[in-house]
């Protein structure tokens, strides 16, 4: 592993935004933002999430699949995953981008292809460490001190996980995460497969894994609602392009889970299927999924989509709790919301 606080990242080509920043770290002029997409307005709810004015404004390209961001809220720095390069990156907003961490999700020796590399990033609740989703090296992993990992969960029933894919902590310190088989080379016909399904887990502080449920063909995102009462899961499944949301019981397992929102329809008229989402103070959801990020009520409700134009992995706050960092493809995006993050 190398860190490299420094470093100058490969490949990349960082945007140059508006010389004047405001107190908020937008462009004083939204007509001078380097921006892509449009805002896709619904439901007229919307306008209580999103000022009318909003634009979709990048920060920086290059990248091969950007996934996986956080805010941490300590070094005011977005990390993000690029899975196919096995590298994590850093963003801030004086020095732009920086690779933070390499290898991210594959330590191995042997050169592979493929998506090796980290997806999902999480802070341990407490610590505030860094805590990675790898998908080549088939585990949920702590960064730990001296350029080591930490494994907080590498099987299931002696079995190893296909590729931890996105997660999320419940307040008393449980992570919930999905296992879909992106980080195998040929996903679920690939012979190092050991486990013949794709799940939805749960690993305790003291490493306690419980399989949650295996209902679903490619778990991907997942999210709390903002009182821990329903933990949504996206299926990145072209045939069935569906969130469910799953009820939490009091022992930390789930019921049986509904649909949420069915937006198969939306696969091929817009690239992208579902895929990391994050939920805000009020219980809205906003999910990446077909077009864009979807923002959902919390009855289901499709308000409105920020059309990016491109495949779009995954999502976060960060700042103040409204800015809202979007990874669309190759793009590092945000967009400022009237709305402000779960928990922030």
């Amino acid at each position: 592993m190398n860190l490299v606080p420094g470093g100058v990242a490969v490949r990349l080509t960082v945007l140059l935004v508006a010389a004047w920043v405001s107190a908020t770290g937008f462009a004083a002029d939204p007509a001078k933002v380097d921006s892509l997409g449009s805002i896709e307005r619904l439901d007229e709810r919307l306008d209580a999430l999103l000022p009318r004015e909003a634009v979709i404004e990048k920060l920086a390209e290059g990248f091969n699949w950007s996934e996986g961001p956080v805010w941490d809220p300590k070094t005011k720095e977005l990390y993000f995953s690029d899975v196919p390069e096995n590298v994590v990156f850093a963003w801030n907003e004086k020095q732009g981008v920086r690779q933070f961490l390499k290898p991210s999700g594959y330590t191995g020796s042997t050169p592979r292809g493929g998506e090796p590399g980290s997806n999902g990033l999480l802070l341990e609740p407490g610590t505030g460490k860094l805590v990675l989703c790898q998908h080549g090296d088939r585990r949920v992993a702590r960064m730990g001190e001296q350029g080591k990992f930490d494994t907080l969960a590498g099987n299931y029933d002696g079995k190893r996980f296909n590729s931890p894919n996105d997660g999320a902590y419940k307040s008393n310190g449980d992570l919930y995460f999905t296992d879909p088989p992106y980080g195998l080379l040929k996903l679920n016909d690939d012979p190092a497969k050991e486990i013949p399904f794709n799940g939805v887990y749960r690993v305790a502080p003291d490493k306690t894994v419980t399989l949650l449920t295996q209902v679903m063909t490619f778990p991907n995102g997942i999210a709390f609602s903002p009182d821990e009462k329903f933990l949504y899961v996206a299926q990145s499944d072209p045939k069935s392009a569906i969130w469910r949301k799953f009820p939490v019981h009091a022992d930390g397992t789930l019921g049986e889970g509904a649909l949420f929102f069915d937006a198969t329809d939306r696969v091929g008229k817009f690239k992208g299927l579902p895929d990391g989402m994050k939920v805000d103070a009020a219980g809205n959801v906003f999910a990446t999924g077909p077009g864009g990020v979807l923002i959902f009520s919390p009855d289901g409700k499709h308000l409105g989509t920020i059309l990016t134009g491109e495949a779009t992995g995954n999502c976060c706050f960060g700042d103040d709790g409204s800015t809202l960092y979007i990874m669309a493809d190759m793009y590092l995006c945000r967009v400022k919301t009237t709305t402000k993050g779960a928990g922030m």
